[in-house]
């Protein structure tokens, strides 16, 4: 594993500031510190976040046509953007790991949240566990052969 996308969809760039009862007091800033600290010899973390739909979609292509694995929290996007889900899916399609996370637990939260258009496609699911769901990820592509 040399390279580890990791993708945040929409509102993920107001963390720290943005319902810490739910999402703590963290910003993408220290996650990235985090991440760079536990990740293997030789990883080069690639921490994006972006609110747009169109955006996320390209930076999975990306990964698909440089067979880089994923960590992805689609936040609001994950309940409803069949767009992200099928390019979410030729990630996984391709072979290459898509884990999709949450720093809460969905299921613990509004109705409307408890549905993921991604989880189907994923390679695997992880949440509720705040910046660990990031670092259980980054344990689980490390360990899944592409």
């Amino acid at each position: 594993m040399k390279n580890v996308l990791v993708l945040n969809g929409p509102n993920l760039g107001r963390l720290g500031s943005r319902e810490p009862d739910v999402y703590g007091n963290q910003d993408l800033p220290a996650l990235r510190v985090l991440l760079e600290a536990e990740a293997p010899e030789g990883t080069t973390i690639d921490l994006r976040q972006t609110d747009d739909e169109g955006t996320l979609i390209g930076w999975l292509h990306e990964a698909v046509d440089t067979a880089t694995p994923v960590i992805l929290n689609p936040a609001a996007f994950t309940h409803y953007s069949y767009g992200l889900r099928d390019a979410a899916a030729l990630v996984t399609k391709a072979g290459i790991p898509l884990v999709e996370v949450h720093i809460s637990n969905p299921h613990a939260r509004e109705e409307f949240r408890h549905t993921s258009v991604i989880s189907g496609i994923a390679t695997g699911v992880i949440a509720g566990f705040g910046f660990d769901s990031y670092l259980l990820a980054l344990v689980a592509v490390g360990r899944i052969k592409s």
